[in-house]
């Protein structure tokens, strides 16, 4: 529920009757959306520079004013983390970029990945009130990122105030969108706050999950930089469970544990030759490239260079693993998907960029086996076409087989992103957990809190796999539940 006390309190009445004089709400609806500029997708689908490029200070500017200052924002109701949009926008509008950027940080940790990665057309975006005037909704997304993107490039970055130590000290396990967004929320309220993680990066799905051409690493770094200066402490290569132990962290003086150690094991589909030379999860694919840098010639890690890559699954995670491919120089890179394009759970983009960069799309098909070489590594993949019936427990239309309607696929890589499943280290070493059948903590939906008092838990261990923000949302909504519970 939307709090319009403090909407009222952060937009004064002159201050809207100073909008409202610079152009009618008759005006702003007939300015188009803006169109975010892009590289040329030949140069790109060979480069890991960053696909779109930003807005310039002047489309910001006018995109700005398409926002009609709702007195009741439904916008808000649709963002996890409860950006206060209409303000952020607003200070763009009067080219008070700055503002915008604090504005941003009262309730995001992470505007500038969020600006790149969120889903904003099923979220705030799919909430404007444009889309009700037969209108295309405000750039929401695009204006978040330029307002953190124009202050990091001005060389003047704002931290958030935070209150003074109150000498409590918390542990987060894990340092992805969950547990960096809880640990921002903790240190602006004077909590001391360590964030462990398993791997030598800060980040977890952001640095090993999504290539640089969504999101540079660099962004990444300078949003943790500022969680340091908030006073957040990082400890990497430590995997919580095994290096420590819970009984550690309690005996280490920790009076609250927040889990956010995400889901990085990986699904397959359990079909003959799954287990050849060259059949891969895109966890394995991904990290190796991303996190590692098995795409620079400089590093020693591995990874296999396929002419003919098929990557199984619709989401967004294969998005970013054949667009991956096709940047390490596959002839043919196809996406193999069981359902058609409408049911697609990959952003619209994603699927856009995809397209232009040259990737094969075979949907309603579903690999059923591989066959390998002499040498034990994968030569082709059976496919088995499908058709749409009645929509499933999801909503979307079921896949059915169509009887004796295959196609054999000359490969040499696949690389299977059907899904992934909750990291069983913490559920199996924390006695006490409630865990489900899927291997996913069980918590208060109130205050994210677990059966163990102390500990609490959100994100892809409590949901599976999800989205940036819907797990930056869980360690927001875990914070203020740890922080109740500290006061009660």
């Amino acid at each position: 529920m939307i709090n319009t006390e403090y909407l009222k309190e952060q937009r004064t009445e002159a201050w809207r009757e100073v909008l409202r004089k610079s152009m009618k709400n008759k005006e702003r609806v007939a300015v188009p959306r803006v169109k975010m500029p892009e590289l040329d997708p030949e140069y790109r689908s060979h480069s890991y520079d960053e696909v779109n490029l930003g807005l310039s200070l002047e489309q910001a500017l006018l995109e700005a004013k398409r926002c009609l200052d709702c007195p009741e924002p439904s916008c808000i109701n649709g963002c996890p983390v409860e950006v206060n949009i209409p303000k952020f926008i607003k200070n763009i509008e009067r080219n008070e970029v700055g503002e915008a950027a604090k504005t941003l940080k009262e309730t995001s940790t992470l505007p500038a990945v969020c600006g790149r990665v969120c889903p904003q057309e099923k979220q705030c975006e799919s909430q404007c009130i444009h889309l009700k005037m037969n209108s295309q909704p405000v750039a929401i997304g695009y204006l978040e990122r330029f307002a953190a993107d124009f202050e990091r490039e001005s060389g003047s970055i704002s931290i958030p105030p935070c209150a003074e130590n109150n000498g409590i000290s918390i542990a987060v396990v894990g340092s992805g969108p969950a547990g960096l967004s809880f640990a921002g929320d903790m240190a602006k309220a004077g909590y001391s706050v360590t964030v462990y993680e398993a791997l030598h990066e800060i980040g977890g799905v952001l640095k090993y999950g999504i290539p640089e051409f969504r999101l540079p690493n660099a962004i990444v770094d300078v949003e943790i930089e500022i969680l340091r200066q908030m006073g957040v402490r990082f400890i990497t290569n430590c995997i919580v469970g095994k290096t420590l132990t819970y009984e550690d962290l309690l005996a280490e003086g920790y009076r609250g544990i927040f889990v956010a150690s995400g889901a990085g094991l990986p699904n397959f589909m359990n079909i003959p030759g799954e287990n050849l030379s060259g059949v891969l999860s895109s966890n394995e694919y991904l990290t190796r490239v991303n996190l590692m840098g098995a795409n620079k010639k400089e590093t020693d890690t591995p990874v296999f260079l396929g002419k003919k890559v098929a990557v199984i699954g619709g989401g967004n995670t294969a998005m970013d693993s054949v667009r991956t491919a096709r940047r390490l120089g596959a002839e043919q890179a196809m996406i193999v998907y069981r359902r058609s394009e409408e049911e697609m759970p990959a952003r619209v983009e994603e699927v856009k960029h995809a397209k232009e960069e040259g990737i094969i799309f075979l949907n309603l098909h579903n690999p059923i086996q591989y066959t390998g070489d002499e040498k034990g590594r994968v030569k082709q993949m059976v496919l088995q076409k499908m058709e749409l019936g009645e929509p499933d427990a999801s909503g979307r239309r079921k896949p059915v087989e169509i009887p004796g309607a295959t196609e054999t696929i000359d490969v040499d890589l696949v690389i299977v992103a059907i899904g992934v499943s909750p990291n069983p280290l913490v559920p199996n070493t924390f006695k006490g957990l409630n865990i489900s059948k899927w291997g996913t903590i069980i918590v208060n939906q109130e205050t994210l809190q677990t059966d163990l008092p102390e500990v609490y838990a959100g994100g892809d261990i409590v949901r599976g796999g999800a989205t940036v923000i819907l797990a930056m949302g869980d360690g927001r909504k875990a914070a203020a539940g740890m922080q109740q519970a500290f006061v009660d």
